[in-house]
């Protein structure tokens, strides 16, 4: 059951670490594509597997740090003036 009186930082740490195990998983399941008794695949295969992970987990984390540098700036703008 969710807290209705969560905040948001509690919300993104919540659903944050969430989905961070769960692709920890999912990672580690790749690994498991190493036994070559039941599967078949070149360097090349898993160099395209890792430019690709590793290029969508940039962008993921480029767009988390955009959104919270926008809210920043957002912030700034209604701060009362000293």
């Amino acid at each position: 059951m969710i807290d209705p009186n969560e905040t948001k930082k509690g919300k993104f740490k919540r659903v944050g670490k969430k989905r961070v195990n769960n692709t920890a998983k999912q990672i580690q399941l790749i690994g498991n594509l190493s036994n070559q008794h039941t599967y078949e695949y070149e360097d090349a295969d898993i160099d395209d597997m890792e430019k690709y992970l590793m290029f969508e987990m940039k962008e993921a984390f480029k767009q988390l740090r955009t959104r919270s540098k926008k809210f920043e700036n957002v912030i700034d703008l209604f701060k009362e003036e000293e």
